[in-house]
């Protein structure tokens, strides 16, 4: 191999399958000398890739785990694998990941030829996600276009629909991506209101990086996570359920997430453990989805929306579990 750069990519993707390798096997793969081999070698230690060397005539190579993450090398398969894992896991199907997924999926599709990009879409376009909790299921490509122009610090464009029906299209300055519950939120400055502003993503249309650069700005007290509860906790839903339940706050909590407050009750207000639970929503089916998965015993305080929601939900569970008539 003349070129020293393919040779070294080449000598990476066989030291990758973290096997032994004979030196003098490895010199012969890449048809060089055993001391070009080792002047190799030492490339990649230099890199931060950790090649452990035995010497003496049976001496060889193996790449071990190191403490830092240096770079990959992906075959077309591992690359769509790892493409399509992301997605999965920034649609929320493992909790707590959602946000770097969507970071690490930007990283990954930027890089990605778009012979790759059309085999994820592919593959997306014939599969349905999963969304926990029931949330809204989200475009993956909106989300990455959305995290570049983060990433990238450019303006974007985009249509807009309120929760009344009205549409508008909007452009900002995007800034941070937020998961929060089972929805996703852009936090971005609008150039039109001159103002911070939160867009739920599944209500966002076609967004389309502008190619002007900006500089970032501070977002209101630091925390985006923080400034968007406070901000959602401004804004009136439809309901605002209050329920009882006999589960301790923390059982309720780990269900809930950050969408709903979990509070314990004071001795004497109901049996223990018990705690009260309070969120705002739009649609009564989370609640009722997050108090049939608890299996706890429950009252209903409010509204009497949801008490009604309730019983038809588990008169449905009854009749689908009633034996066949004979």
């Amino acid at each position: 191999m003349a070129n020293t750069s393919a040779r070294m990519l080449r000598l990476l993707s066989l030291l990758q399958t973290h096997r032994y390798w004979p030196g003098t096997e490895l010199a012969d793969r890449l048809e060089v000398s055993p001391r070009t081999l080792r002047r190799d070698v030492d490339r990649l230690r230099e890199l931060g890739y950790p090649v452990d060397a035995a010497r003496g005539v049976a001496g060889g190579y193996q790449l071990q785990a190191g403490a830092a993450v240096p770079p990959l090398l992906l075959d077309d398969e591992e690359a769509v694998a790892i493409a399509v894992g992301l997605r999965t896991a920034a649609a929320g199907a493992v909790a707590g990941f959602e946000e770097t997924s969507v970071r690490a999926l930007a990283k990954v599709i930027q890089l990605l030829p778009p012979r790759l990009r059309r085999r994820i879409d592919a593959l997306q376009a014939a599969t349905t996600p999963a969304v926990p909790g029931g949330g809204p299921v989200l475009d993956p490509t909106t989300l990455t276009t959305i995290a570049l122009a983060c990433r990238g610090e450019e303006r974007l464009r985009f249509g807009y629909s309120r929760r009344d029906g009205d549409h508008s299209n909007r452009h900002v300055e995007p800034h941070r991506l937020v998961s929060l519950g089972r929805r996703w939120y852009l936090i971005a400055w609008d150039l039109d209101r001159a103002d911070w502003r939160s867009f739920r993503v599944d209500r966002l249309a076609t967004p389309e990086p502008t190619g002007a650069r900006f500089r970032p700005r501070d977002i209101p007290g630091g925390d985006p996570a923080a400034w968007l509860q406070g901000r959602l906790a401004s804004t009136t839903a439809r309901y605002e359920v209050a329920v009882l339940i006999n589960a301790s706050a923390e059982t309720v909590r780990r269900q809930v997430g950050h969408w709903a407050t979990v509070e314990p009750l004071l001795p004497g207000e109901w049996r223990k453990p018990s705690c009260r639970m309070r969120m705002s929503v739009d649609d009564l089916g989370w609640p009722v989805m997050v108090l049939g998965v608890l299996g706890a015993e429950f009252i209903v305080e409010s509204p009497p929306e949801l008490a009604a929601r309730a019983r038809e939900a588990a008169e449905t569970l009854l009749r689908g579990a009633a034996p066949p008539a004979a």
